[in-house]
């Protein structure tokens, strides 16, 4: 009996024997699941600031307690060099060598650990004393949501158009195509900066400014791929049947367009992440405190000299993200693709 086996299960055997894409898949799934786990492998709260540890280098340890001047007030954080405990009261020395002293009421907490900290910042600190690792892996969390988001939208959007375009052709295709066209011919980040200035500068503002301007590639790629198999025989063989054109389209003629389609929506992701990287390093994406590989960068720009690691380090994992994308997509495009040989 010969065993036959899908174009997927051949694909996927193919990308399991790719080195370059098993390698791209594991840096998308690490940096995935350090953003979806950040709040339980964060060290610190990524906003928690401490104003004399700022600009510390990579491995930088220490000491704060936690107390509240009145109830009601937030917890304050004081970065200590020396503590005296004493029965009703605690007396610290700071980071300039004052003496100062705290009634045991005010401490944030009864057990001594609760309101004495030893911090570690593995990745240093940033110019307002907030921790730069915990910073890095939510800001991963923004990066994702973003970069799969929009190229979500983009996908549909252009799908849909390029479907359209393809399949019923006339002023159908006229219409969509010219459009798609003028789109192609406004700067992408030009056009970015556009969109995002003329709305308050939000998440959900980047999200569909970024899905809206990178349709138009998707749409000639699946108005391409349509026309040039909804004359094959097995589509004829649907209208022989009496299906509608809708239907021929939707579930014979898309469903055969697909595997390009992955490859670019897999690109598209890294373009996607790149693009919200540079519109919160302008100041028009995420907005502080929240935290933003983008924006991370502009914070450490000033501060090159005295502190690289607050830019150099986000601007490693936004090229650690996108090679793992670009490797992931050259592999898909490899696998999908009948023509390439093993």
């Amino acid at each position: 009996m010969i065993e036959t086996r899908s174009p997927w299960q051949l694909a996927l055997e193919k990308l399991r024997h790719d080195p370059a894409a098993l390698v791209g898949l594991g840096l998308v799934l690490l940096v995935a699941f350090a953003g979806l786990l950040a709040p339980l492998i964060a060290p610190l709260d990524p906003n928690t600031q401490v104003l004399e540890f700022m600009n510390q280098g990579p491995g930088f340890t220490g000491e704060v307690i936690l107390y509240r001047l009145e109830p009601e007030l937030p917890v304050r954080l004081v970065a200590i060099e020396e503590l005296i405990v004493e029965p009703d009261q605690v007396k610290y020395k700071d980071r300039i060598g004052r003496w100062f002293t705290i009634d045991k009421s005010q401490l944030e907490g009864t057990r001594e650990n609760e309101w004495h900290q030893t911090f570690r910042y593995w990745l240093g600190t940033d110019n307002f004393g907030r921790d730069v690792l915990s910073r890095l892996l939510y800001g991963a969390r923004i990066s994702m949501l973003v970069g799969f988001s929009a190229s979500t939208l983009s996908l549909l959007v252009g799908l849909f158009l390029g479907a359209i375009a393809g399949y019923y052709g006339g002023w159908w295709e006229t219409i969509i195509m010219r459009f798609t066209d003028i789109m192609f011919g406004f700067p992408t980040l030009l056009f970015l900066i556009g969109i995002t200035a003329a709305f308050e500068p939000s998440l959900i503002v980047v999200f569909f400014a970024i899905g809206f301007v990178s349709w138009p590639g998707m749409a000639r790629l699946m108005r391409g791929q349509v026309v040039s198999i909804k004359n094959r025989e097995f589509v004829k063989a649907a209208r022989a049947l009496g299906f509608s054109r809708w239907r021929i389209l939707w579930r014979h003629v898309v469903p055969n367009c697909l595997a390009p389609v992955i490859v670019t929506y897999t690109l598209g992701i890294a373009g996607a992440i790149m693009a919200e990287a540079s519109l919160s390093f302008l100041g028009l994406g995420a907005q502080p405190p929240t935290p933003s590989w983008g924006a991370m960068i502009n914070a450490g720009k000033d501060f090159l000299r005295l502190a690289p690691w607050i830019s150099m380090i986000p601007g490693i994992a936004i090229a650690i993200t996108v090679l793992g994308f670009n490797l992931l997509g050259d592999g898909l495009r490899d696998a999908l693709d009948p023509t390439m040989k093993d």
